[in-house]
């Protein structure tokens, strides 16, 4: 196969096969490999302007009937430690967040098995109340799907009930890997391949705002993860073509630090810097159809996530004011305004703060 008839293939914006895919992953020079990813972000986004934003996540409850085995933050339903955050709590922490500039909650929920449909709606109801301003980017596939078989609802009736309560974007949260034999292996309790992009599918034929993500390094394959970014590529072709869709596509390492896939399965995060740059590239060449792709500094630190940013991506990603999952398994970068700021303008770029439209914003601390 001729590398030169794939890149003008990529060039012209055609989808290429997982074949082609993983012939440039796994063979292209990786220099070529930037240049070809970076035409392609100069395609989307003229210029030298980097989005980041202001959210803070806050974990609804750590209980959770998922049993992934890359995360060391959940707690089974029964155990001391389950909690589930208070409104005095929410309030404290989005008090915070306006003052550092955001408006966003990523609220993560857990598959806790008693808080059903009700529960999130009264307390989406209960925050947009308190605070109109505020932007709730909530849940993911896998509690939809959750909420639904608790329900016995469709995706479609959860999904207009939350978004009815107040929910205004859908994170691409619990993709890992969309192979089932990768997910039966990690995590066993949480939404099959099939119901999480019918999930985003649903999603978007409702007109919501959705991301995508994917967590590499652990026991997938190279093929596995060029299916993964095929199945996105999908779905965000049939959306309805006023829908927004995936805005934004996510790459991010798998952290092993004490978790079950280490300690008890020997998998350990093999994901070397040129590796996650070659992923970086290879996904904005698979999807051209989704413009945005954020480099993961969070899990692969600053230097790295800044080359990044001349091979495909756009985006330097939030910078998270609180995040517990992650950072429970070994990630331990952060950031505050000022800093992501600095290290956008670092690696040659203007930054500018965006929403989770990808409007852009005035940085404005309260």
């Amino acid at each position: 196969m001729d590398r030169n008839k794939l890149y003008k293939k990529a060039i012209n914006l055609d989808f290429l096969t997982v074949d082609e895919g993983l012939l440039l992953y796994n063979n292209a020079p990786l220099d070529e490999l930037i240049f070809i990813s970076n035409t392609l972000r100069q395609y989307q986004h003229p210029g030298n302007i980097v989005t980041w934003q202001i959210d803070r996540n806050v974990n609804i409850t750590n209980a959770c009937i998922s049993q992934c085995k890359f995360c060391n933050f959940y707690r089974k339903p029964n155990d001391k430690e389950v909690y589930i955050t208070s409104i005095d709590e929410y309030k404290t922490k989005i008090d915070e967040l306006f003052t550092l500039g955001g408006h966003q909650l990523l609220l993560q929920g857990g598959l806790h098995p008693k808080l059903k449909l009700n529960f999130y709606t009264n307390l989406f109801k209960e925050l947009k109340t308190l605070y109109p301003e505020l932007k709730l980017h909530a849940l993911g596939p896998p509690e939809i799907v959750h909420l639904s078989r608790l329900e016995k609802k469709s995706y479609k009736e959860v999904l207009e009930n939350l978004m009815d309560a107040g929910l205004d974007s859908l994170p691409g949260a619990g993709a890992e890997i969309l192979c089932d034999r990768v997910r039966k292996s990690i995590s066993p309790g949480k939404a099959n391949t099939q119901q999480w992009l019918d999930v985003m599918r649903e999603a978007h034929k409702l007109n919501m705002v959705t991301s995508a993500t994917m967590m590499f390094g652990h026991v997938e394959t190279k093929r596995e993860r060029l299916e993964h970014l095929a199945a996105i590529r999908q779905v965000q072709s049939e959306k309805p073509k006023d829908a927004p869709g995936f805005l934004a596509f996510i790459p991010w390492t798998f952290q092993d630090e004490n978790t079950v896939l280490k300690n008890q399965m020997g998998v350990k995060n093999s994901v070397t810097s040129e590796e996650y740059i070659r992923t970086i590239a290879i996904s904005r060449i698979m999807l051209p159809n989704i413009k945005n792709i954020q480099a993961s500094w969070l899990t692969i630190g600053k230097d790295i996530a800044q080359i990044c940013l001349h091979a495909g991506a756009n985006d330097f990603g939030s910078i998270m004011i609180e995040e517990n999952v992650v950072s429970s398994a070994g990630a331990d970068y952060t950031f505050d305004a000022e800093g992501i700021q600095a290290a956008i303008r670092e690696a040659g770029f203007k930054p500018q703060l965006r929403n989770q439209q990808y409007e852009f914003i005035d940085y404005i601390k309260e």
